[in-house]
């Protein structure tokens, strides 16, 4: 990406840059959050796992207690380590601008979900993307956002209009807010967003109320 932080933490497979296993903290990236006046939707790790066994528990902590002291800033954080997770949980304080969510692919990791559940995250979310199968019978107890999206760029695996209806049926159900982020493929713009003859871009409440639009924008939750 140009940047010296990420120098010597990727390999090149098929032509394309991939991770090689490196984990390499950033401390300096703590301080930017406080220099940041007017509230932001902040994604604590797009390309992360804050979680991972290599990341100490020291500066897990320094990252939750930057996220306590600017509360004018909501932060996301998503890991693929539920059971880390839940490991951690009690040894950290838990602020409540700290949205907490989890990965869940496909069936093989539902059991994702009840580590996050049992975390003290005051707002808990699901990202089912790519979405790679049937998620059915989820137990969507204390979740309070949901995101689904197919796979998308070149081989990408189709994802079946009944596995999404299911999802959203579920939200539904259980009073969880869905969004549905895209259908994916080759070409995930032509192939569109809509099911059932809209959009689905609903959003925990609080926090929606208070975003403007171009901050959904920048989240890609809204065109």
């Amino acid at each position: 990406m140009g940047q010296p932080k990420y120098s010597g933490t990727t390999r090149l497979s098929g032509g394309r840059p991939k991770w090689n296993g490196t984990v390499r903290i950033d401390e300096e990236s703590l301080n930017l959050p406080a220099r940041w006046r007017t509230g932001r939707m902040i994604f604590v790790n797009s390309m992360s796992d804050l979680f991972h066994d290599a990341v100490p528990l020291r500066f897990i902590r320094q990252v939750f207690e930057t996220m306590a002291a600017t509360p004018q800033h909501t932060y996301q954080i998503l890991t693929k380590r539920a059971e880390r997770l839940e490991e951690l949980a009690l040894e950290i304080d838990w602020p409540k601008n700290v949205w907490m969510g989890v990965s869940v692919e496909n069936s093989d990791y539902l059991y994702r979900i009840d580590h996050l559940r049992r975390t003290r995250a005051q707002t808990k979310f699901l990202s089912l993307e790519p979405l790679l199968g049937p998620l059915e019978n989820m137990n969507l107890q204390s979740i309070d956002w949901i995101i689904a999206g197919g796979e998308s760029g070149p081989g990408a695996r189709p994802v079946e209009p009944g596995w999404v209806r299911s999802i959203r049926d579920q939200c539904i159900a259980e009073g969880a807010a869905f969004h549905f982020k895209q259908w994916g493929g080759v070409n995930k713009k032509k192939a569109g967003r809509i099911l059932d003859g809209r959009t689905w871009d609903e959003f925990p409440q609080s926090r929606r109320e208070a975003m403007t639009t171009s901050e959904l924008k920048k989240l890609g939750l809204v065109d």
